[in-house]
């Protein structure tokens, strides 16, 4: 790909060039998995300690208690890790209706009634087992240093930081864990978590067996029964992740590969089946006729993703059937260049999250992303092992259909990893976190590289947009207010946003340019975030 470096938007930063390297959203935390590239590791060990880490330098979007998946290259193929949490085995929707009341959609938003069994440990575990060169324990080393000394809280972090305090300050074990002085911390103030350093050690030590079975195990269902949850050491034992053959989708030559439900990256595939049926590239580029095409490729995504997607044993159709050529083409006939649309599912039967990226010399690439749902997850915080449990389980249904909840099941999830091929070769790994966000941002950068050939970093920085619900759009204010307004005359409702954290994502992109050990790698790090793009 010849790529444009002249990149035409505001930035600070610049793409990175280097035969090793590994991109996250806070410098730490990849600085980490350097540290293990530099001891002789891959990049399976150098995303698996920046993951660690992770949980540490940025608890608003992450924890010792979130879920994760990942996509790996190992050199020849590519391999899905599914570490989706699993309901609890009391959880029935009765369950709900007797605790919560009869009125109830969902499980509730915060608290022990909406944390499914974390998956984030036992998926490092696992990628370390099937790929990794180190030993475990030393994956741990710098997330523990970082707990136990401490860090500096840096800008991004400190705002949705304080942001949450309000809404999470009553949730069990939240205060003690996270508002060391009664509030949250300010930006440059040191924060240290010795209890999750606890944890890690246990971890390393254990490689993974005090949390599944053991002593942090036994801690949380403590926790979870003096808190009214239903959490069992034993729900802990019975958890395994679940390694996974990933989907695709072809567009403009490359294949983009995401994890199969019961995520949602089936949207980004389904929305660019819809694209390649259009001439993107002969609009210009932020022009009000690509992104209002785009928005409604992503609409219509949505409506079959959101009435489909679940736990696969439980979906009414197949992947296979979500992305028939034949079908995608009838849903993109839908789409009227001139007038914004609510669409409504097709008939495809025939009769807070951190995301971070690495690659090493010898081929191997990893994408990577663990979440604990909405910000600091469900706010409660086990306050002798610094686990923050995720809330995953409030993306269950109560009503009849392929999400409700019923034990061991596993919820609709929204973090996704991304991954690209040409030919069967790898191409790029990457991810664009924040929720609803994820395939649409997978869908629009990709779409400027290969479409209008901008560099990773560039398409990194271009400003985004939002689809929410029915006409209702977000747009970043970098937008041009000429294409804003096109779009609000076309019948998008259209909010203009000033802070790009809340709304639009961030993403990590590591793009092979050719021999890794001759040409190396292109690497992006979104400026929306805290985080950093290292290499060597």
């Amino acid at each position: 790909m010849n790529f444009n470096y002249n990149n035409p938007y505001t930035s600070t930063r610049l793409p990175l060039f280097a035969r090793n390297v590994v991109s996250t959203s806070h410098p730490s935390g990849a600085q980490a998995g350097l540290r293990m590239l530099l001891k002789g590791g891959n990049a399976v060990d150098a995303a698996i300690a920046a993951a660690a880490a992770m949980t540490i330098v940025e608890p608003v979007s992450n924890g010792l208690g979130s879920d994760a998946f990942a996509l790996i290259w190992d050199g020849k193929e590519l391999h899905g890790l599914n570490g989706s949490g699993r309901a609890p085995q009391a959880w029935t929707p009765d369950y709900f209706s007797r605790k919560h009341g009869g009125g109830a959609t969902a499980p509730p938003k915060r608290g022990l009634d909406s944390v499914t069994v974390p998956g984030a440990v036992a998926s490092w575990v696992a990628m370390s087992e099937r790929f990794g060169k180190l030993p475990f324990a030393d994956l741990m080393e710098p997330a523990i240093e970082i707990a136990e000394r401490g860090y500096l809280v840096p800008t991004v972090v400190q705002q949705k930081w304080a942001a949450a305090t309000d809404e999470l300050k009553s949730q069990p074990g939240f205060a003690e864990s996270f508002l060391p002085w009664g509030r949250a911390p300010n930006v440059g103030e040191l924060f240290q978590f010795k209890a999750a350093g606890r944890a890690l050690r246990a971890i390393a030590r254990s490689k993974g067996a005090a949390y599944y079975g053991g002593e942090i195990a036994q801690a949380i269902e403590k926790f979870s029964t003096q808190h009214g949850g239903s959490l069992t050491a034993r729900d802990f034992e019975s958890y395994k992740p679940e390694w996974v053959q990933p989907i695709g989708k072809n567009y403009r030559g490359y294949t983009l590969h995401e994890i199969p439900p019961n995520g949602q990256g089936i949207a980004a595939l389904i929305a660019l089946g819809i694209l390649d049926r259009f001439d993107v590239a002969g609009m210009p580029v932020d022009g009000v006729d690509s992104q209002h095409l785009q928005i409604e490729a992503m609409k219509l995504a949505f409506a079959d993703v959101y009435k489909y997607v679940a736990e696969p044993s439980s979906m009414k159709v197949s992947v296979d059937q979500m992305l028939d050529d034949a079908y995608l083409a009838s849903r993109a006939k839908l789409i009227n260049m001139k007038k914004a649309q609510d669409f409504g599912a097709g008939n495809p039967v025939k009769g807070g999250t951190i995301y971070l990226t690495a690659a090493d010399e010898d081929g191997m690439m990893v994408s990577f992303i663990q979440s604990n749902y909405m910000g600091f997850g469900s706010g409660c915080v086990e306050p002798n092992f610094g686990i923050s449990l995720q809330n995953r389980g409030h993306a269950f249904s109560l009503d009849a259909g392929a999400n409700q909840v019923a034990p061991g099941k596993r919820p609709f999830h929204t973090i996704i990893p991304a991954f690209l091929t040409r030919g069967g070769q790898a191409v790029m790994s990457y991810g664009v976190m924040g929720a609803n966000m994820q395939p649409q941002g997978h869908m629009q950068t990709l779409v400027r590289m290969l479409d209008y050939g901008q560099n990773p970093q560039a398409a990194c920085d271009a400003p985004r947009w939002r689809y929410n619900e029915g006409m209702e759009i977000n747009v970043e204010a970098a937008l041009d207010p000429a294409t804003v307004q096109g779009l609000t005359d076309r019948g998008h409702r259209v909010e203009v946003i000033n802070d790009s954290y809340q709304d639009f994502g961030a993403g990590q992109f590591i793009w092979r340019a050719g021999d890794p050990k001759v040409e190396g790698y292109v690497v992006a790090s979104d400026p929306r975030r805290d985080g950093q793009a290292v290499g060597f």
